[in-house]
């Protein structure tokens, strides 16, 4: 994890998902003193609920500004959680990548970031990002964050015209029950995210999809009360 300095009102892209990785990582911007503008992806996802939690989440942690921008990964299915015919995997945390995986996903949405923050005259971008309890997906790890950092440096404007950008990971390292605790002395409310990848409309979880199970098990070990609303 890079060193935050304070800003004094610089201004950020935060990738906001409405989940509990991404609330604390954008309260970890707004702490660090960065004017956080907010981008969350419409990209197909069945727990459509986590953006309308994004809204909110912006709101309650005083963004300078967010904006939803529809992007139908869909339209390519090849996951769970754009492919209605393939099912969630209820059964156990399994080894290797899971079906929940969405091609590409984090390349995207930190591409659009990217062309966010060069249009905002922003150096940082912050994704939630987390290499621990990550669920096996390979555009969560570290290689791929310093990665993606050096291709901006390379294919950027402001980068050629001698910026520097970039792009903060400040959860990669930590387990869910570190992050639960860092949000909570961050002032997140938990009970404002969507983590349930099949949640029904009202934000609910299912509580038995990975996501929900990494998410209470963080709850459990961080010795912090479980706000999520399970359905039934």
């Amino acid at each position: 994890m890079k060193t935050l300095l304070r800003s004094r009102g610089q201004r950020a892209v935060v990738l906001l998902s409405g989940g509990l990785d991404s609330a604390t990582t954008l309260a970890t911007a707004r702490a660090a003193g960065f004017a956080c503008h907010c981008l969350s992806i419409d990209y197909g996802q069945r727990h459509r609920a986590e953006l309308k939690a994004a809204a909110v989440l912006a709101l309650a942690l005083d963004a300078s500004e967010h904006r939803i921008l529809r992007l139908p990964l869909a339209d390519f299915g090849g996951s769970a959680l754009t492919d209605n015919a393939i099912d969630i995997p209820v059964a156990g945390i399994e080894p290797g990548i899971p079906v929940t995986y969405v091609p590409a996903r984090n390349t995207i949405m930190l591409s659009l970031a990217l062309a966010w923050a060069e249009v905002l005259a922003s150096s940082d971008i912050f994704v939630g990002v987390n290499a621990v309890d990550y669920s096996g997906y390979p555009d969560c790890r570290p290689e791929f964050i310093e990665a993606f950092e050096r291709m901006a440096n390379v294919a950027t404007k402001a980068a050629v015209e001698g910026g520097c950008l970039r792009i903060h990971a400040p959860l990669i390292n930590l387990g869910k029950a570190q992050i639960i605790r860092r949000g909570a002395e961050l002032g997140v409310d938990f009970g404002l995210t969507v983590s349930c990848y099949q949640a029904d409309n009202l934000g609910r979880a299912c509580g038995v999809c990975d996501s929900c199970r990494l998410r209470r098990e963080g709850f459990v070990a961080a010795d912090v009360a479980d706000p999520t609303r399970y359905i039934g």
